[in-house]
């Protein structure tokens, strides 16, 4: 499902140049629940960002379910990710003149496939608890609520690939285990390979694989008894 082989990435500061990620290879089966760990400045993010085709590797390469991303043009990268994958940021990335009804349904209505939207996007905001804010926009609601709209926008399109950046930050204990249980419902019940960063080592207990990341090398990579392949 996913395939990365001889990753590196490094930037230049201007004075120096910095090797972020340097020489990651990693093969994560489809439905596998895999939770990337290590310390700030690990390089976790930009090894979430690069299989997401969010940013290019300095060298190495990158295959989502079958296609190679490393060397497309954004046009075909965005028809990838479009069809293929569900991406939670750290920072939400809401749009802001758009209610968290509208947010969540964006992706459906950018590939096209808006039929019956509607209705499972109400559904998947009152699964994250925010039933009645469908009509509030993005600077009506708390961090919180509004990593919750995130999720669920993730989850409109039921991605075969859902990637998430810290998807329990910036929540209170009861909401964020209502978030794992999300997650875990749609690796689980709809099969969706998962692959989370996050600092939170009760979510990365339900993982079935956890790799740890320091100084940009895989440092470990341990499975757990529950892991799964496809």
């Amino acid at each position: 499902m996913i395939d990365v082989r001889g990753l590196f990435k490094s930037a230049d500061t201007g004075t120096h140049r910095v090797e972020i990620l340097r020489g990651i290879d990693l093969h994560i089966p489809r439905g596998q629940f895999v939770a990337i760990l290590g310390p700030s400045g690990s390089g976790k993010s930009t090894l979430l960002g690069l299989m997401a085709g969010l940013d290019t590797p300095t060298s190495g390469a990158i295959t989502l379910d079958g296609v190679e991303i490393s060397g497309l043009e954004e046009d075909a990268l965005a028809r990838v990710r479009g069809q293929k994958l569900g991406f939670v940021f750290q920072s939400y990335q809401l749009i802001p003149t758009l209610t968290a009804e509208e947010n969540v349904l964006l992706p459906l209505e950018l590939n096209g496939k808006d039929a019956g939207g509607l209705t499972r996007a109400r559904a998947l905001l009152g699964e994250v608890g925010l039933g009645d804010r469908c009509d509030h926009y993005p600077v009506q609601l708390s961090g919180g609520e509004q990593q919750r709209v995130a999720l669920a926008r993730a989850f409109i399109g039921k991605p075969p690939i859902l990637m998430a950046d810290e998807p329990t930050g910036n929540l209170d204990s009861n909401t964020g285990k209502q978030v794992l249980e999300l997650l875990l419902t749609l690796n689980r019940r709809e099969g969706a390979t998962l692959v989370l960063v996050t600092h939170d080592r009760e979510l990365a207990a339900f993982a079935d694989r956890r790799l740890t990341l320091h100084d940009g090398v895989a440092v470990s990579d341990e499975t757990s008894e529950r892991a799964h392949g496809g």
